[in-house]
């Protein structure tokens, strides 16, 4: 038996958790698994980081990894093409939300919370690298209709998570939605919504982000 370990605020959690949907394979969940650098937690998984799955007793940690390993073992529903260019192209795309994208964003998070303040030289060199991430994608992606071409892949699940977190930095720090230079985005996002996996990971995130307001 599969058991999903993360919570449903994690960007990286519901990635997996719509493939794991979407593929249609049983799974467990344990969404109270909270990153942490306690010894008792680091045994679980090393980096101290979520998501990580459990399968029969052995643990698999990074969402990439998990999405390759769910590939692999449950090939029925495939969420990668079978040709191996295409399958790079599809990698490549997810790369490029994550590393020019998302971990771009994601060093202005910690003042988006209230908190740590940021620099001017580090909020220049998030717009700059935002705008090339943007610009990047928008090379690549295809929206017809899905982000790599005519089927769902992983770079759907991993654009549905990190895009709006890129437009929820740039309009709060640099005055307008960066993803707005990518016209086909948003309606490519609604309509991402509208799929029942997606429906209910997106649910289950602005609850539990609710409830952490509390």
């Amino acid at each position: 038996m599969i058991k999903l370990c993360g919570f449903h605020i994690s960007n990286y959690h519901n990635k997996v958790r719509i493939a794991l949907l979407e593929k249609g394979v049983p799974f467990e969940e344990d969404s109270n698994v909270k990153p942490s650098q306690e010894p008792g937690y680091l045994a679980q998984s090393p980096m101290g980081k979520v998501p990580y799955l459990e399968v029969d007793g052995t643990r698999i940690r990074e969402s990439g990894v998990i999405l390759e390993y769910l590939e692999e073992a449950y090939p029925q529903k495939p969420l990668l093409p079978k040709d191996p260019l295409e399958r790079a192209r599809v990698r490549e795309i997810v790369v490029f939300l994550e590393l020019h994208l998302e971990l771009v964003a994601r060093r202005m998070y910690g003042m988006l919370a209230g908190g740590k303040p940021v620099s001017d030289e580090t909020r220049q060199r998030v717009e700059k690298d935002i705008a090339k991430g943007v610009r990047a994608l928008k090379a690549v992606a295809k929206f017809t209709p899905f982000i790599a071409g005519r089927d769902l892949t992983i770079a759907d699940c991993a654009a549905f998570v990190h895009l709006p977190l890129v437009t929820l930095v740039t309009r709060n720090f640099f005055g307008r939605d960066y993803l707005e230079d990518i016209p086909q985005g948003k309606p490519y996002l609604k309509k991402l919504g509208e799929r029942p996996a997606f429906a209910k990971v997106n649910e289950d995130r602005r609850a539990a982000t609710a409830a952490a307001k509390k």
